[in-house]
């Protein structure tokens, strides 16, 4: 063979060589997902986001091909399990549900073992609810300001729960104790599942949750529900008052819910997670289920859902100083 025509052959056979390569990686990359994907829920069971994710376990799953599992890992406001997948490989298998609490922890917690902003990618973000204000049926409170008048004559002695330091139920009754100017003192679980638990059996006097957690309880009369803090109603509960019709405008807090993935997660990959959620969510009895839980479908994409999360963390900042809430 002469050694113009080698080269030729060993040119073609380097171009195949390449050609093949390149779409075997296509192959692989357009293969994700290929296996169960684990969703951390960074609080306990029972609570507004483990419902969540449990609402949109099979949905989800159908729409990606593949399984999700739900991986309960609460505590120390979310920061364990926020650790756990901040330190999982970026191939899109580790996903993380995280809420409004995410975006609160970098102004109450000095030294996060992660960095909120570079150490994730945003996905999507899913839904948002506004929080209403329960206390138990043994409580002789009607309305809000009969609360109020009942926590100025109990002075020290009226608590509240939240799902841990940080949490929206947390910050939600910090606000509500600013602007009405009354004691409250504030009683921390892990998550809102076993905060919700407590105000069931008289634990605690009351707190700030999403129709997710307290829909049923308030139905089956197990709390009773005073306000929503939102500036319309609840279509879930329309015979509730908002925090301003009750005699206190400024007390608008929520939660909101998202998907993030570990740093360096592929842009394909979150790309793909986005669709399949809003696809998910848009499928008919799943959105009529989200509707019935009262809660707001959003359906951000990572851009927008990235920027959320950096005002959320400048607003949250604002409202812990003027609080005066140290950071631990």
């Amino acid at each position: 063979m002469k050694k113009t025509d080698a080269k030729i052959v060993f040119a073609l056979a380097t171009l195949a060589f390449v050609g093949s390569a390149n779409v075997h990686a296509a192959q692989g990359a357009e293969a994700y997902p290929s296996k169960p994907i684990r969703l951390i829920v960074p609080f306990s069971p029972g609570g507004s986001a483990d419902n969540l994710a449990r609402t949109m376990q099979t949905p989800l799953s159908a729409v990606l091909g593949q399984p999700i599992v739900i991986d309960n890992r609460g505590g120390a406001s979310s920061v364990i399990g926020t650790e756990l997948a901040a330190r999982a490989l970026p191939d899109g298998y580790t996903l993380l549900l995280v809420t409004t609490t995410y975006t609160v922890n970098p102004s109450l917690i000095k030294k996060l073992p992660y960095d909120t902003i570079r150490d994730f990618s945003a996905m999507s973000l899913v839904v948002s609810q506004a929080n209403i204000l329960a206390v138990h049926p043994a409580v002789p409170a009607k309305s809000v300001k009969e609360l109020v008048a009942y926590a100025k004559s109990k002075a020290g002695h009226v608590t509240y729960a939240s799902g841990g330091s940080g949490s929206s139920p947390h910050l939600s009754g910090e606000l509500f104790r600013l602007v009405a100017d009354i004691e409250l003192t504030h009683v921390p679980f892990k998550g809102s599942g076993p905060g919700v638990t407590a105000l069931l059996g008289g634990q605690v006097t009351l707190m700030f949750a999403g129709p997710l957690t307290f829909e049923q309880h308030i139905k089956a009369g197990k709390i009773r529900a005073l306000a929503v803090a939102d500036r319309k109603r609840s279509s879930v509960l329309p015979d509730v008052p908002t925090m301003a019709e009750a005699g206190y405008a400024g007390v608008e807090t929520g939660t909101w819910f998202g998907f993030l993935g570990p740093a360096g997660t592929p842009p394909s990959i979150t790309q793909t997670v986005h669709e399949a959620i809003v696809k998910a969510m848009a499928q008919p009895a799943m959105k009529s289920r989200l509707l019935a839980q009262g809660v707001d479908i959003v359906g951000a994409g990572p851009r927008e859902f990235e920027k959320i999360i950096r005002e959320e963390v400048d607003k949250w900042a604002k409202l812990v100083k003027r609080a005066g809430i140290t950071a631990r």
